[in-house]
């Protein structure tokens, strides 16, 4: 099994640390606000490398943090009128809807920051006795980042090009421009926790340091996320793991490349930014999955309409012959397999090799989708009306089909909530749109009704240069 290396830059042969076990950990979102749709991408990416170390017979502990504390998650409190616990609880649940639409499975562990607030201390206190941190006469506590001599081994940036893009804020108690973050001091009508330093709350990196070695131990075997996160966040993390324990922090970072919209980088000031549950009205979660895993994980991804809707159309192709099957292991034939039929099942290790081969080249689902697609086809013609297939046939014929589905798990049932969660969200869209339509005829109160009437049912709009967009209040 070859997995592509971002410290390495190549592929290396998977060996786990542990025979037989796989530690893996995921940055998860910061939850202020509903998923996009690249959040989706590592989200469903990893959650793939998952079943598939358990397809080869691994046991994984999979661990899926939540930042619930945060600069972002502040100022959406702040914006409405409620504590940064209740956004972050808000948008938790909003998360579970999505991944369970997007047929995702719940990590082994989804520690939240706030859970793990002892532990974070602790860290930084470590730090700070082995001289690689600092505490601030302001109450913020730095990392001193040129005191560890490895830093950007991961980013691959030599510390000349770090520092001169380094920028240092007036009075923020820094020794130096790339120093940063471990612990920040309260501003007024923040949320606290009493520290040695002061009241204060963690910063963005050490959280995962922290919670990565706790639920994992000080070297695990995989840490993924998406490619923006590389440089500064997961270089942080290594400084900061590997200077307290003095050990080798993780064997294996894989980063999953960006996705574009319309071949142009997604942005809120391009107007070109989605939400999971956005697209999912218009596509349905299924088809974004299999959208997802229909190319590999390292090359950039371009979402558009056609894209989606080809992708709702093979998807369909498989669901129509999975039900085919289905449908022939209750009213097949009677009797054993026939020889013609074995001849047809006898085929299918060459299916299993091509896909596994597929799989344990740095995971590439593209191939491994179409060996699925592949096999697909074999099954619907030696299962077609006119050769009368046995009942048997049937059933060697779905197991082989459910067990590459088990792996990329492109068919599933979505659950009922999220379905109706993204069908709540259509109906948005369409007011929305709507309402452009009469602002364009200059029908000014038509527009304001239909503002007032989701303001009314609980949806505030936002209007900007760039577009519309809304929010729950």
């Amino acid at each position: 099994m070859q997995v592509y290396n971002s410290m390495t830059r190549r592929k290396d042969e998977f060996v786990p640390i542990e025979e037989g076990k796989v530690r893996m950990y995921c940055c998860g979102p910061t939850v202020y606000n509903y998923i996009h749709v690249g959040n989706a991408r590592p989200i469903i990416m990893f959650d793939v490398l998952r079943r598939y170390f358990e397809y080869r017979g691994y046991d994984v502990t999979f661990v899926q943090n939540f930042t619930d504390v945060d600069d972002k998650i502040i100022n959406k409190a702040n914006e409405e009128g409620i504590t940064s616990q209740e956004v972050a609880e808000t948008y938790i649940r909003e998360y579970f809807t999505d991944a369970q639409g997007l047929g995702v499975r719940p990590a082994t562990i989804h520690p939240k920051a706030t859970e793990n607030i002892p532990q974070i201390i602790e860290l930084v206190q470590t730090l700070i006795d082995k001289g690689y941190a600092y505490p601030a006469e302001n109450g913020d506590v730095y990392y001193r980042t040129l005191k560890f001599q490895d830093y950007g081994k991961l980013s691959h940036q030599p510390i000349e090009d770090l520092k001169s893009g380094a920028r240092i804020e007036v009075n923020d108690g820094k020794e130096d421009p790339l120093d940063f973050a471990l612990w920040k001091a309260a501003k007024p009508g923040e949320p606290f926790w009493e520290s040695p330093w002061g009241k204060g709350r963690p910063g963005w990196h050490i959280e995962c340091s922290a919670m990565s070695n706790r639920y994992l131990g000080k070297t695990i075997d995989i840490h993924c996320g998406g490619q923006d996160l590389q440089f500064p966040h997961h270089e942080n993390e290594i400084a900061q793991s590997e200077a307290a324990n003095s050990c080798e922090f993780v064997h294996y970072w894989m980063h999953n490349g960006f996705l574009n919209i319309d071949n142009k980088k997604m942005s809120k000031s391009l107007n070109n930014f989605f939400t999971v549950r956005e697209a999912a009205a218009a596509y349905g979660y299924d088809t974004i999955r299999f959208f997802m895993l229909s190319s590999h994980y390292r090359s950039p991804l371009n979402y558009s309409a056609d894209i989606l809707e080809q992708c709702k159309a093979s998807l369909a192709r498989l669901r129509n012959s999975f039900r085919h099957t289905e449908e022939l292991v209750k009213t097949g034939a009677d009797g054993s397999i026939k020889p013609e039929e074995q001849a047809v099942a006898d085929t299918f290790q060459d299916y299993r090799t091509r896909f596994d081969e597929a799989m344990d080249d740095d995971f590439n689902t593209a191939n491994a989708v179409s060996v699925f697609f592949e096999l697909v086809r074999t099954v619907n013609a030696a299962t077609a009306e006119n050769k009368q297939p046995t009942r048997a046939f049937a059933q060697v014929c779905l197991d082989m089909l459910n067990e590459f589905n088990n792996v990329l798990g492109l068919l599933y049932e979505v659950p009922a909530s999220a379905n109706a969660q993204a069908e709540d969200t259509a109906w948005i869209e369409e007011a929305i749109a709507a309402r452009a339509e009469a602002k364009k005829a200059k029908n000014w109160a038509e527009a304001d009704r239909i503002r007032d009437e989701l303001k009314a049912k609980g949806i505030l709009l936002k209007d900007s240069k760039q577009g519309t967009t809304w929010e729950k209040a």
